[in-house]
């Protein structure tokens, strides 16, 4: 792991300068930054600063870990377009370790509050170091109203047509906490992503928007991603994605309920469970570098 140190400062939140640390889950990469003593002031617009690649730190986006009442931590996740998301799937991984290998907390099961809810975190910790993380995702949501995502079936949109682009896609709606679109196909290509995925992100089929997955089966154990994030654009890895994928991947009856989900940035390993009904995803997440970013 790398450290960078701008200058010889206190990393500590004030008005010139903040100390944050720089991780990733299968390639997704975050800004991470202890709010557990202080929130910075104006996250979505750090967020903006931040992540930006020439003039910040450069990322997927910035995530305040925070004290809670409900939880042992609590979690605010900003995409780099300042925009706020409900959950991150990769994210959650990477605040387990910084919180346990940082000395916030000796639990090995711990409990972080999201928008999406609370997540329940297993460290799977070695040396006392943390390799991986099982995280606890719970149920999808597929309801239609509730994903959100428009819908002929009142119960579920399970490979329901739809035109964008002057394409048909067959679109299943899943949220994990946030809404997602998955399209199940045969060769995933840089046009498919780049060029369709930014325009059934903002589709009025989502009134919400939604993160947009382009899925390949490989076999009835794996399957072959990759995503178009919702205010961030293609990244390496999504956690819930990978989730929504799984679910998807089951609801049409194309894979088994325990999958291996390959991403750009790594592997993920999907279980959705049949009997409690919820989704368990481990992957790892690794520390990049710490520093302190002027203000």
């Amino acid at each position: 792991m790398w450290k960078v140190f701008f200058n010889a400062v206190d990393m500590n939140h004030d008005n010139k300068h903040i100390s944050f640390t720089k991780m990733h889950g299968a390639g997704n990469d975050y800004i991470y930054i202890d709010a557990t003593k202080e929130t910075p002031s104006d996250l979505p617009a750090l967020a903006i600063k931040m992540s930006d690649v020439h003039f910040g730190i450069g990322s997927d986006g910035l995530v305040a870990i925070m004290l809670s009442d409900v939880a042992d931590f609590r979690m605010r996740m900003f995409n780099s377009d300042g925009s706020e998301a409900e959950m991150c799937g990769n994210a959650t991984r990477c605040i387990g370790k910084y919180v346990y290998e940082r000395g916030l907390t000796d639990k090995t099961v711990v409990t972080l509050e999201t928008l999406a809810g609370i997540k329940v975190l297993n460290l799977h910790v070695r040396d006392g170091a943390v390799e991986s993380v099982t995280v606890d995702m719970g149920a999808p949501v597929l309801d239609p109203v509730a994903v959100p995502v428009a819908s002929a079936d009142p119960e579920q949109r399970i490979s329901e047509p739809f035109v964008c682009n002057g394409k048909e896609f067959r679109i299943t709606g899943v949220s994990m906490g946030n809404p997602h679109g998955v399209i199940f196909v045969n060769e995933i290509t840089d046009e498919l992503v780049l060029c369709d995925g930014p325009k059934l992100e903002v589709a009025d089929i989502f009134p919400k928007k939604a993160n947009i997955e382009f899925a390949r089966v490989v076999d009835p154990q794996t399957i072959e991603m990759r995503v178009w994030e919702r205010g961030t654009g293609e990244t390496f890895a999504c956690g819930t994605g990978a989730c929504a994928t799984a679910v998807a991947g089951v609801l049409n009856n194309l894979t088994e309920n325990k999958v291996d989900l390959r991403l750009r940035g790594g592997t993920l390993q999907i279980e959705w469970d049949e009997n409690t009904g919820h989704v368990h995803m481990t992957g790892p997440a690794e520390f990049i570098c710490d520093g302190v970013f002027y203000l």
